[in-house]
């Protein structure tokens, strides 16, 4: 039995596909700026001379690694309002996907933070800076310019884990694919337009992740 393609019942619901798309970028954007703070206060906690940020900065990146985002995804929207904390879906998915990605981009900036020369620091000490002038105006730009290609490449998997959001119905891009599956019953030609748009537009990210590295990349 063969199969007809027909993308009519798409092309008249790809406004909501292109909404979807935009609000899975929105979702990422947030999550990356929120996980980017997270991660760089655990990397300093991680690299601390004092045990316990170490041990605490230790536990939260051993938890939030391990655990699936799904099952992150799931516990904030349908646990936490059981503690007593509600969130709306939205923002309970970019709390546990903030909180994931931090996990990772703790590593990444601790990675980062270990590969800082010694020798910069002395020289801010040196010329009168304070601890955290140095960490702010050496440390953490250099160390950042080095993690700019680990940074590019977790945000595009964010960008991609936002379809994880649909299981909450929130209405990303999935989500608006799986509404237009079932009222039209499409079902090829919906998560093709889907696939489409994701491998397009992770494509379009990192072509210009590579043109920011370039820029800022640090000279060997």
């Amino acid at each position: 039995m063969g199969y007809t393609l027909n993308f009519a019942a798409v092309w008249r619901n790809f406004d909501d596909l292109v909404w979807g798309l935009g609000l899975s970028l929105a979702l990422a954007f947030v999550a990356i700026g929120l996980g980017c703070v997270i991660g760089l206060v655990t990397a300093f906690g991680r690299t601390a001379r004092n045990p316990v940020p170490r041990a605490l900065a230790g536990v939260y990146v051993s938890v939030f690694r391990n655990t699936p985002l799904l099952v992150l995804v799931l516990f904030s929207f349908f646990a936490l309002p059981q503690l007593g904390f509600r969130l709306s879906k939205t923002n309970s998915f970019v709390l546990a996907l903030s909180l994931y990605s931090g996990a990772y981009l703790a590593e990444v900036f601790r990675g980062g933070l270990l590969g800082v020369p010694k020798g910069l620091r002395e020289a801010g000490l040196a010329i009168g800076l304070t601890e955290g002038q140095i960490r702010r105006r050496i440390v953490v730009p250099v160390m950042l310019r080095a993690v700019l290609p680990a940074l590019g490449s977790t945000f595009i998997g964010l960008f991609k884990d936002t379809s994880l959001a649909a299981a909450i119905a929130v209405p990303e891009l999935t989500f608006e694919a799986r509404k237009i599956n079932v009222e039209t019953f499409r079902v090829v030609e919906t998560w093709l337009v889907a696939s489409a748009l994701y491998v397009v537009t992770c494509s379009i990210l990192a072509a210009l992740l590579r043109r920011v590295e370039a820029r800022l990349a640090v000279s060997r």
